[in-house]
């Protein structure tokens, strides 16, 4: 059945009409899988004349797809936050987005375009949340990586009130991957620019609420864990996620960094604000191992060369070592493909304009003996060719095993999509090195997400969930129904409504 509360909207503002034929879906879903389903990306792309230049700026469209009792209900709406109701009340683009900068109507006073000039020197970000769905508490909030998130109703899908990490702590920037333990608390880390002369990495733990504290914003209890400073004052990396073992945070400070100045100045010299991140190939990668119990960076310093890194895969400890799997890129290209324009010429990972990424497996030794010589590889490791290798000074230089090479992002801990045009989905075995994938003919798989069978006995024993936009002519797109361990659908259910290309997402399980 469906149930279509707010059809979304054309990018020329007309709305369609609500469906009259119910969702269909084929075979049988399992009868544990209960819960929502809930999808976050941009979705709208043009206001009036005006049009976003990249395809991550676009404002946020939320899907959601319940599943109760054998049946699925697909709901969707627009993420109504202030930039939302700005850009819709002025009919054209006035936030500016990372990619997108948005200057006032030419016919505007001069005091308009003066605030306009004092809000982008020093930037009060959009709350245009359209990278993911997080879950601070019992709280539902629409993220990208700004200083502002929306909170939502993970129901209605209803937008409501705006949130400001500033607030609560220091952070301008915060990933929008944060990590949850079995207790629901949540971990995340953020930027702090030059406050009090200095510019660090936070990491924060916002605590699950307790039974006798449910209405209170669990924000208002956020815990600081470590500040891991940056090397650089006004060029502090850019990262996307970090990794978490049951002990440990893994942050990587890559060669990519922002700018500080060239941002401030970006909208008087014409440009927009991811104009003043660059990729430093010159330069290294800084692992950084902070132990979760102490609050305290492990004294080892972990090096490896320049790459950048969006997304971690996995992470867990064995045998005195910390191992972390990524998808990592030679340079930045990744982002440049996104450009509306590049997109509309046909850019492709097959194009070797773009780097390719690499699914990487890194092992960090926790205790390195004193007495090993420089030279020595410290990885003692059998099934994984990984190195760190001691240098004179004791540091230790980290070389990877590419596990797998080619089309594989957007990774959670099992499976793998193709970021680019997500063609198919597949599920990579780091032991035996081969996948298992899922394709259909002009059907674009959105990321794939693990939903695992209660009291599962194996590590793949439940089922993969991933929308799927269709354009086979008199076709709607669906909901995909996967069986994890062998990658053959399940089920499907297909939605009487126009599917997007999101970007990531956030199961609750039913009684959640």
């Amino acid at each position: 059945r469906s149930a279509l509360t707010d059809p979304a909207h054309q990018m020329n503002k007309k709305r369609k009409k609500k469906p009259k034929n119910k969702t269909q879906a084929t075979i049988t879903l399992p009868s544990w899988l209960q819960g929502t389903l809930l999808r976050n990306g941009p979705g709208i792309f043009s206001v009036g004349e005006t049009t976003y230049s990249h395809w991550f700026d676009g404002m946020a469209i939320m899907h959601s797809f319940t599943f109760k009792d054998g049946e699925v209900t697909y709901r969707s709406k627009y993420l109504r936050g202030d930039t939302y109701q700005a850009n819709i009340a002025a009919k054209r683009i006035v936030v500016s987005e990372m990619g997108t900068m948005a200057y006032p109507d030419p016919s505007k006073n001069f005091i308009v375009k003066a605030i306009t000039f004092l809000n982008h020197t020093v930037p009060d970000f959009t709350d245009n949340g359209a990278s993911n769905i997080i879950k601070y508490g019992n709280d539902y909030y629409a993220t990208s990586e700004t200083n502002y998130i929306r909170k939502i109703d993970p129901v209605t899908l209803e937008t409501q009130e705006k949130v400001d990490y500033l607030k609560y702590l220091a952070v301008n920037v915060v990933t929008s991957h944060p990590h949850y333990d079995k207790e629901g608390n949540a971990f995340n880390i953020g930027t702090s620019i030059a406050e009090k002369g200095k510019t660090k990495y936070t990491l924060f733990k916002v605590p699950a609420h307790s039974k006798k504290d449910k209405k209170t914003s669990a924000l208002k209890n956020v815990e600081v864990i470590c500040t891991v400073p940056c090397r650089s004052l006004l060029t502090p990396s850019y990262y996307h996620s970090f990794g978490m073992t049951e002990n440990y945070f893994i942050f990587i400070e890559q060669p990519f960094k922002l700018d500080i100045v060239k941002m401030a100045t970006a909208y008087m010299r014409g440009v927009n604000w991811a104009s003043c991140l660059k990729y430093h190939p010159e330069d290294n990668t800084l692992i950084h191992l902070i132990d979760r119990k102490t609050g305290k960076e492990i004294e080892t310093k972990y090096y490896t060369g320049a790459m950048i890194v969006y997304h971690h895969v996995n992470a867990f400890e064995d045998d005195g070592h910390v191992v972390f799997d990524a998808i990592a890129y030679d340079d930045n290209s990744l982002y440049e493909m996104f450009y509306l324009n590049k997109l509309k010429e046909g850019a492709d990972l097959k194009d070797d304009s773009y780097s390719i990424p690499t699914y990487r497996r890194f092992a960090l030794p926790l205790h390195p003996d004193k007495g090993t010589k420089a030279g020595d590889n410290l990885v003692k490791l059998k099934y994984t060719t990984a190195s760190a290798v001691k240098e004179k000074d004791d540091k230790l230089i980290c070389q990877a095993e590419v596990l797998c090479q080619g089309k594989t992002e957007a990774c959670p801990v099992d499976v793998c999509s193709d970021q680019s045009y997500a063609q198919l989905i597949g599920k990579f075995d780091t032991e035996t090195k081969t996948m298992v994938r899922w394709s259909e003919e002009n059907c674009l798989p959105s990321e794939p997400l693990f939903i695992p069978r209660p009291n599962g006995e194996a590590e793949d024993d439940g089922v993969v969930l991933t929308s799927v936009i269709n354009s086979n002519q008199g076709q709607s797109g669906f909901i995909l129904v996967l069986d994890a361990k062998t990658f053959k659908e399940v089920a499907r259910a297909y939605v009487n409504n126009e599917l997007h290309k999101d970007m990531h997402g956030f199961f609750i399980p039913h009684g959640n």
